[in-house]
């Protein structure tokens, strides 16, 4: 896809900032906002009003709703990317600093390439794949070995696990969103997502006990904000620069965001959020990024959409 040329540059430049920037910085208002709201909770108000606000929008311009058997796909990406993918990553935030989590959720990228070669078989085991994951696998290690002695605490395990099985659950969806029949409107689309996803992660939080007890006077004007930060920058204005990217610069510029992310992550974690940048984070960081540059160039026996996250953090 060209980039169109009748638009000013400097659009195109906020439009990356903001997937960069306001993407990766996401993980810390995350960790912020999970020290005192519930993780479930948190992560369903977060996308029920996203959601809301998307899908209201799309309904307001005469765009169609999803039919029942969209609905259908709708509800089944939603429990894989929001009630098991971002309901974990908010609870594993608990005990895992954020920009640690946002390294461990760049994995996702090597669970892609397993399950395309499990399930779609558009991609071959080759030395150079295996070799990428090999490298990613490493990266992982590193951050959650007791044994190397790197300086800073290993990841806790509960929360490293948590975080593979959520990047686990959000490439089994990215298999599944390319056979599954959706709205033709990719605004449409992840708005229904986000509101069945927020309406998902509300049951869970209820049947895990977490509205008993939680007292909206309770939680302060810091974890509040975060919680806005993430509905109006991190998923409205976040996802309004993603799809406007996507219709003006190619796939392959636009996923660079999974690059940057992971790293902005760690530095606002650590700028902002006092968490530590040691020898371990810096090596497990590179590993994982090392891997994710090999496997998303890696060329596919047949053409297959570049998937982009369409929402991160």
């Amino acid at each position: 896809m060209e980039a169109k040329t009748d638009r000013p540059r400097w659009m195109t430049l906020l439009a990356f900032a903001i997937i960069y920037f306001v993407w990766g910085s996401t993980f810390l208002a995350i960790r912020i906002g999970v020290q005192e709201v519930p993780p479930f909770l948190l992560a369903a108000m977060r996308f029920l009003v996203a959601g809301l606000v998307l899908y209201g929008w799309m309904i307001a311009r005469g765009e169609r709703a999803p039919n029942g058997r969209q609905w259908m796909s709708v509800f089944l990406l939603a429990s894989l990317i929001f009630a098991v993918d971002y309901g974990l990553l908010f609870w594993a935030e608990q005990r895992v600093p954020s920009g640690i989590a946002a390294v461990m959720l760049a994995t996702i990228p090597a669970f892609m390439a397993l399950s395309e070669i499990i399930f779609l078989r558009t991609q071959k085991l080759t030395f150079r794949l295996a070799l990428a994951l090999l490298i990613g696998i490493a990266g992982v290690a590193v951050l959650m070995s007791h044994s190397l002695n790197l300086g800073g605490a290993p990841v806790d395990t509960a929360g490293a696990v948590a975080l593979i099985v959520a990047a686990t659950s959000w490439s089994v969806s990215s298999v599944l969103s390319r056979k599954l029949p959706l709205p033709a409107s990719k605004v449409m689309s992840s708005g229904a997502q986000m509101l069945a996803g927020g309406v998902l992660l509300a049951l869970t939080a209820a049947a895990l006990g977490e509205f008993r007890g939680f007292r909206l006077q309770s939680v302060s004007r810091g974890a509040w904000l975060s919680l806005l930060y993430l509905i109006v920058a991190g998923s409205i204005i976040g996802f309004t620069a993603y799809v406007w990217l996507i219709h003006h610069e190619s796939p392959t510029k636009v996923g660079t965001y999974a690059y940057v992310n992971p790293v902005v992550a760690v530095l606002v974690g650590h700028f902002l959020g006092g968490e530590t940048l040691g020898l371990r984070t810096v090596l497990g960081t590179l590993f994982v990024l090392l891997s994710v540059l090999v496997i998303t160039t890696t060329r596919v026996k047949k053409p297959v959409s570049t998937l982009v996250m369409e929402e991160t953090g």
